[in-house]
């Protein structure tokens, strides 16, 4: 009765970051069995599925509408779009440099066999534009459509403050859904540990040291990438344009970060993320409704670090020289790319094609770095996630709309 008693008081950071462990533990002693519990960590990503769309579009609305002016929200919007742009670019020369400097592809056989990897077209950006616009916001709704929900969402919430008074009830009722959303959310929380535990548990069960040997320079080349952007990128744009210490950020998503490295969903890490903003760096409602939808949706700095890393390693494994215009171009590509794939399935592969494609690099390359994909996309989420939150911070800060005796409080909400 007393554990029971002490974790029901532990901090659900903290009882995530022990769900944590314990599923490395599971899966190292149980390996392939672990795929028994797996349905637990399935369960509990549904459940988080379930509150995503719901939360998403309500919160939107009240945080578009609380800001009123039209121009508030264009500024707000552009300055967000600026910010993803330049870091998803630092993020694509971080992942580069580490590729030229520890070299992972350089002497490395591995057989790909017969694999034969199409390139996948992105739509023109064009299209995608056109695409944002739903015909039909059910159906949107329905299908989960992210982009097309935040810009439905920006409509209704921009007309109900053009309405003004008349638009109030609306307004309330949305308000208050918004606050049962986040409820339910905290109560699917409650859940995580085990959920959590559960994903973790299979993911090691699965993946054997004779997987990851062969690859471990590329492992370490994308998770040394992503801590060194957090700290330099994201650490110093926060320094630069907030007061807001880095101790301070990081501690205050730390249950974003566990909960995204378990998961490997931006999108589904988003109400836990929605919280850490809220609650334990200050940011208003109106900031982190509109700034973290758009964020994990649009913003892929981790798959873009991913992209240089790996366009080197398979140029490498290649035998082929990258020189600084390619090199250039793969910049350019996969910035720009991460804009273009927004809201399309499948975008990390699609990016990786289309930088591979880029630079002339055989595309049959995909297939060296797919069984070590999901290791991978641990950190990449982390480092997207991490973007999100700097992001919503340093808007907020531009906008006054940081709470900055909450931000440097001691105590830190799960």
């Amino acid at each position: 009765m007393s554990i029971i008693k002490k974790w029901n008081g532990l901090e659900l950071h903290t009882k995530i970051l022990i769900g944590l462990i314990l599923g490395i533990i599971v899966g190292v002693i149980f390996g392939p069995k672990t795929d028994l519990i797996e349905p637990i960590g399935q369960l509990f990503i549904r459940l988080i599925r379930m509150v995503i769309i719901p939360l998403v579009f309500s919160s939107l609305i009240v945080g578009a509408a609380s800001v009123g002016d039209p121009k508030s929200l264009g500024r707000i919007g552009s300055k967000t779009i600026a910010f993803y742009l330049c870091t998803t670019a630092f993020a694509v020369i971080i992942g580069l440099v580490l590729g030229n400097v520890i070299q992972p592809g350089i002497g490395l056989s591995l057989d790909v066999g017969n694999v034969s990897m199409e390139a996948k077209e992105a739509p023109p950006l064009s299209q995608t534009l056109i695409n944002i616009v739903p015909k039909n916001p059910i159906v949107a709704l329905q299908q989960g459509n992210m982009l097309q929900i935040i810009v439905f969402a920006l409509f209704i919430g921009v007309s109900i403050s053009l309405v003004g008074k008349k638009g109030e009830p609306v307004l309330n009722f949305f308000d208050s859904f918004a606050e049962i959303m986040y409820k339910l959310t905290a109560l699917v929380m409650e859940f995580a540990p085990f959920g959590i535990l559960a994903l973790i548990a299979s993911v090691v069960g699965s993946f054997g040291l004779s997987v990851l040997l062969p690859l471990l320079k590329v492992i370490i080349a994308v998770y040394l990438g992503c801590l060194i952007h957090w700290l330099i990128t994201y650490g110093g744009a926060i320094k630069f344009f907030s007061r807001l210490s880095l101790v301070k950020f990081f501690k205050g998503i730390a249950s974003a970060q566990i909960f995204a490295f378990s998961t490997c969903s931006s999108s589904g890490t988003l109400p836990v993320t929605t919280k850490c903003c809220r609650d334990n760096l200050g940011v208003s409602d109106k900031i982190s409704s509109f700034v973290l939808p758009l964020g994990a949706t649009i913003n892929m700095d981790g798959t873009a670090l991913y992209q240089g890393v790996c366009a080197l390693f398979v140029a490498q494994v290649y035998g082929i020289d990258l020189n600084i215009a390619q090199q250039f171009t793969v910049v350019l590509t996969a910035t720009l790319a991460s804009i273009g794939t927004a809201g399309v399935p499948s975008a990390g592969l699609i990016m990786l094609t289309l930088t591979l494609k880029s630079v002339g690099l055989p595309l049959e390359g995909v297939a060296l770095i797919a069984g070590i994909d999901r290791i991978l996309d641990m950190a990449r989420t982390v480092t997207n996630i991490t973007g999100d939150s700097a992001a919503t911070v340093i808007v907020a800060s531009s906008e006054g709309e940081i709470d900055l005796d909450v931000a440097n409080a001691e105590t830190v909400s799960a």
